[in-house]
């Protein structure tokens, strides 16, 4: 017999009780997604795979009585970068707390290093435990509009389809492209359905006859929904939904209906993006499954949408359930309230016990220029941030709370904001700076916002969706200049500064975007800088800096600003502001 055959034939032993298993959990109550029903079963495994649930006798045996076994968590969409750590400090909290799979969009890095970002973060996956699968960045741009590090085309994307841990095409950000019929836009999609891939979306509001060109097109899913009339209409016209509960996007309490049948069959959970003192604090998709449940919906349902409509979405065939032929992928709760982790299952090995993995990592980061020197502009100085004295009224970009969305204001200035250039701090009116870091093209984009509620000093981080400039806000030119110089200086990083000092810095020395430090000593830190924005007065509705790194990513609508200057996300323009 095949080595493939041989191990069919095991499997089949195991199965009727003729061979010993490797691993037996026994008696808890387990969690079928077919029927969304527990059976209190004892689970046989062999080779990393499920050969059986009923009774079983053998060597190994894990006592499970009263607790609760379901099949490993997954995270539909997330971008490793954007949790601010490598892969080894990422797993190290999240495998704790069930997660045995996500699945990853390396946009941030791609659009710092193009496929050298995309291969260096592969490198950095490989040793995990978890499950990492990939889907292509199709935005490298975003869009037209940005100003990013790199251009992936679709013949960069196409090598990558063959990988086994490749799905297919990342959120396609440009649903004006698509719309537009973009012959390059419609090639990405072309290319990734060609190898049988998904293509992810990625369109807020989009709706009628512009929704059904989009999901013509083959854009199969969308994590942008921010009500669920939006969200059922998507399902309607073929789509999945990614409910997504992340740090800055916490689009949950509003998409709860889509929780419960019929739509929950079409939906599936996501963070998107993740911060490091939320991973340790409350958890990764465990968390969601508490607030979701807390709001009523059944369990079932939702760890179905946790783990098995994950899969099936992505073809992940043999996972997403404990049932015979699957992997071996566990997470056992405690109850199916708290939904307390005890111990977290991959293959059939045990990698994660009562909060920590079993097997410590060490990070082995490869010495790339590429990626850890990612910075190339001039020093900023305050007479790059002054514009003439404000006669006419203001276009500021309004900020919405725990929203990616922003609002398009039009603010007549008062005598106080003329003088001081456009900034109010009593009207919460503040200067944005955006600068272009990728080729030294000396770009520079100012505007103002409002709703952040700053009132001294200034924030800054190179952590800018998609593009990743440095962007900073701030109460006058001196602070803004001397933010964005200190994370210049670091390679990329996060500041808080005011009166010319810096009060708290992380750096990010991974293309700008990623710490090599320990998870907990990165999130004592941004602890530290969060409370120090807040003394200095951001609003306790925002998140400094996950909040801040959305301001320049001009494919959510409203208003954004780049280093082109404010963009009119709907018409894709860039505005023409007078003074």
């Amino acid at each position: 017999m095949k080595c493939g055959e041989l191990m069919k034939k095991r499997l089949i032993d195991v199965a009727m009780g003729r061979e010993k298993p490797d691993l037996i959990l026994k008696g808890a109550k387990v969690l079928n997604v077919f029927t969304e029903k527990l059976e209190e079963k004892d689970v046989a495994v062999c080779d990393g795979m499920i050969a059986g649930l009923g009774v079983y006798d053998g060597d190994n045996v894990v006592d499970l009585r009263g607790k609760y076994l379901t099949p490993g968590l997954l995270d539909a969409h997330m971008h490793l970068e954007s949790t601010l750590l490598t892969p080894v400090q990422f797993e190290r909290v999240s495998l704790a707390h069930g997660t045995t799979g996500v699945i990853c969009d390396p946009h941030e890095i791609a659009n710092v290093a193009g496929t050298d970002g995309i291969d260096y973060i592969m490198q950095l996956c490989e040793p995990l435990s978890m499950h990492i699968w990939f889907n292509m960045p199709s935005c490298v741009p975003a869009c037209p509009l940005e100003e990013s590090g790199e251009v992936l085309e679709a013949e960069d994307l196409a090598p990558y389809y063959d990988k086994p841990n490749v799905l297919g095409l990342a959120e396609v950000m440009n649903s004006v492209g698509v719309i537009d019929a973009d012959e390059k836009l419609l090639r990405k999609i072309t290319d990734a359905q060609s190898k049988g891939g998904i293509v992810d979306g990625h369109a807020p509001f989009l709706s009628a006859k512009a929704l059904c060109a989009y999901a013509g097109a083959g854009v199969q899913s969308d994590h942008e929904c921010t009500n669920a009339q939006e969200a059922i209409e998507k399902i309607s016209r073929g789509q999945w939904i990614m409910v997504r509960e992340g740090t800055a996007a916490k689009n949950l309490d509003s998409l709860i209906p889509i929780c419960t049948p019929p739509y929950c069959y079409r939906a599936m959970f996501c963070t998107d993006d993740r911060h490091p003192e939320d991973l340790l604090n409350e958890g990764h998709i465990d968390n969601i499954l508490r607030k979701v449940t807390a709001k009523g919906i059944h369990p079932a349902p939702a760890i179905k949408m946790a783990t098995f409509n994950t899969a099936s979405y992505f073809g992940l065939k043999g996972y997403g359930a404990i049932a015979p032929g699957y992997h071996a992928d566990f997470t056992v709760f405690s109850d199916f309230e708290s939904f307390n982790v005890e111990q977290v299952y991959i293959d059939g090995r045990l990698v994660a016990e009562n909060g920590k993995v079993t097997l410590q990592k060490q990070d082995d980061l490869p010495d790339n220029p590429k990626i850890l020197h990612s910075f190339h502009m001039q020093e900023v100085t305050p007479e790059q941030l002054a514009i003439p004295k404000i006669r006419t009224f203001q276009r500021v970009i309004g900020l919405k709370k725990h929203e990616l969305l922003t609002e398009d204001m039009l603010i007549q200035p008062t005598e106080d904001g003329k003088k001081n250039g456009g900034i109010n701090i009593e009207r919460d009116i503040l200067k944005a700076a955006v600068f272009e870091r990728h080729h030294n093209t000396g770009h520079v984009g100012v505007g103002f916002i409002h709703g952040y509620g700053l009132k001294s000093g200034a924030i800054a981080t190179s952590v800018a969706h998609d593009s990743h400039n440095l962007i900073v806000i701030g109460t006058n030119d001196k602070d803004i200049a001397a933010a964005a110089n200190a994370v210049r200086e670091m390679n990329g990083g996060l500041v808080v500064a005011e009166h010319g000092k810096i009060l708290e810095a992380l750096p990010l020395p991974i293309a700008g975007l990623m710490s090599d430090l320990p998870i907990e000593e990165v999130e004592a830190r941004i602890y530290a800088m969060k409370a120090a924005a807040k003394k200095l007065g951001v609003s306790d509705d925002i998140d400094p800096f996950m909040t801040l790194a959305f301001v320049s990513l001009p494919v959510i609508p409203t208003l954004r600003l780049n280093g082109k200057g404010l963009i009119d996300v709907e018409h894709q323009q860039i505005i023409k502001v007078t003074f």
